[in-house]
């Protein structure tokens, strides 16, 4: 190696060897000097620690004081008040305690008064059995007399005394009854007869009273002869097209249609005018004219259902309920439209149920379907009401309108107010003046059997049947019946005419009791 390279070598490195050392040396004061620093930060840290440790000691000592006094202070307050709450309660027993004597004393002196109180009564239950002894045996003593003096035994008299008892609280009763009957009936007619007359009056129909007639005119009896045809061949085929029994006698210009289905009888009926009017009569054209008019009267039915929905204001009805409805327009009850009656019926119901605050909808709705059941009844087996109930449940109407149908004549238990409301609007509209007609024996042969129902009871002198049958007035002997009495046969005359007679409406019962007193002066 070349010496001077060497030389330079060596010399670098005992400068930085020189350099390093001065730097640690540097390093090492600075350090030092830090450490004085802190050394001294420290003592002045731990010097003012001391300061505030030394001013927080006592501010501790000094709290803890003022708290020892406070707690010493509130200390003597309670004593001093329990002291006095003592002192207090001490009085309290010492003036308890008198009274406890006092009291103990009275007690003592009420109990002497009670020994000598019952010793007293003690004689007197003595006195007074030795009295009930007395007693009974003088009671004993007056029966044995009354027995003697009368003639009866003990039974016997108070039997008699039951009965004079039993008769006086039985006219008693019956005046009782009698006076509330009559206060009850007044007030239910007064109230009855407004809302009924106010319901009548609000809906003043025309009165419905059409007879159905089944007789068609002919022209001549040459036409009688086309009608029979040849052999019988075109009646037979007329009768077997509508189910009708066409009647030609005698009679000039009439031919009859008759049968028992009020709409097969007015098709079979205007089937024959029209082929009256067109002049060709055989089986053929007849079985043409009957399929033709047969859908015209199907029309004319559901055009009059819905008319009468509608008139009423009666939606939702099943399209069979339509129909049925319909129907009733062919049917009449003692010349009275059913149709009409239904609609009037309606009308009755809804004003009365809006009045004492009832659904006057539904009501509407019973009114106009509760004698559907008439459409059916001559098909299907029971009467109207029972028809209309199960045919309007299969047609999903609602329980009250069923019960309605079922229930207007009163022959199920009554479960809705609606069918009330029904039952009275189908009396109102069927007893109204010329709504429906009766022929003359159906009358006489009702006023007959009013008045031998009223002359079964004892007493009845006369009954008389007026006002059409609405009113019976039946006079009893005075002799026989009291007024408490005639009130009773009153009742049971109306009961046997609700048990034995069909009628529309209702029937009024009045009885008489008649006093007469006769002189003859001479």
């Amino acid at each position: 190696m070349n010496p001077e390279i060497a030389t330079t070598i060596l010399y670098c490195l005992v400068c930085f060897f020189l350099g390093i050392a001065v730097v640690l040396g540097w390093v090492r004061r600075q350090a030092i000097k830090r450490d004085e620093r802190l050394r001294s930060e420290a003592a002045a840290l731990l010097s003012a620690a001391q300061r505030d440790a030394e001013t927080s000691a006592a501010k501790v000592v000094l709290e803890a004081r003022e708290n020892a006094i406070s707690i010493k202070l509130a200390t003597e307050r309670e004593v001093a008040l329990l002291k006095e709450k003592e002192a207090a309660r001490d009085r309290k027993l010492d003036i308890r305690e008198d009274q406890l004597a006092a009291n103990q004393e009275t007690l003592q002196k009420a109990q002497r008064g009670l020994e000598n109180s019952q010793t007293r009564l003690a004689a007197q239950m003595r006195e007074l059995t030795e009295q009930r002894a007395e007693l009974d045996r003088l009671v004993q003593e007056g029966q044995r007399t009354l027995e003697q003096i009368s003639g009866m035994t003990e039974e016997q008299a108070a039997a008699k005394l039951i009965e004079s008892v039993h008769v006086d609280l039985e006219h008693e009763i019956g005046a009782a009854v009698l006076k509330q009957q009559r206060e009850l009936s007044r007030r239910v007619d007064d109230q009855a007869r407004e809302m009924l007359l106010t319901a009548m009056q609000r809906y003043a129909s025309p009165h419905t009273a059409d007879t159905t007639t089944s007789t068609v005119g002919v022209p001549s009896d040459d036409m009688k002869g086309r009608i029979i045809g040849r052999d019988g061949r075109n009646i037979r085929a007329f009768e077997a097209a509508t189910g009708m029994d066409l009647i030609i006698d005698d009679t000039p210009g009439v031919v009859v249609v008759s049968g028992f289905d009020p709409v097969r009888r007015e098709i079979a009926r205007l089937s024959l005018e029209k082929l009256i009017a067109d002049g060709r009569i055989h089986p053929s054209k007849i079985e043409e004219m009957v399929e033709q008019t047969t859908q015209e009267i199907k029309t004319f039915i559901i055009k009059k259902g819905q008319e009468a929905a509608s008139e009423v204001n009666v939606s939702g009805l099943h399209d069979r309920v339509i129909e049925m409805l319909g129907r009733l327009h062919f049917r009449t009850s003692y010349s009275q439209n059913v149709l009409r009656h239904s609609v009037e019926v309606a009308f009755l119901s809804g004003m009365m149920a809006e009045m004492i605050d009832m659904d006057g909808d539904l009501a509407r709705r019973a009114g106009l379907l509760h004698d559907i059941g008439k459409a059916a009844d001559h098909e299907l087996e029971g009467g109207h009401p029972k028809i209309g109930g199960d045919l309007l449940q299969r047609h999903k109407e609602c329980q009250e309108v069923v019960h309605a149908a079922r229930g207007h004549h009163d022959e199920v238990v009554t479960e809705h107010p609606y069918t009330m409301l029904v039952a009275t609007a189908d009396a109102c509209s069927a007893s109204r003046p010329g709504a429906r007609r009766e022929s003359l024996e159906r009358y006489v042969k009702r006023m007959e059997e009013l008045e031998s129902i009223a002359h079964r009871f004892d007493g009845v002198q006369q009954a008389y049947a007026i006002s059409a049958g609405r009113e019976v007035r039946v006079i009893v002997s005075s002799g026989k019946i009291s007024d408490e009495s005639a009130a009773t046969i009153c009742r049971d005359i109306a009961l046997c005419f609700e048990k034995e007679l069909t009628y529309p409406g209702e029937i009024k019962v009045t009885v008489v009791r008649e006093a007469r007193f006769t002189s003859t002066a001479k």
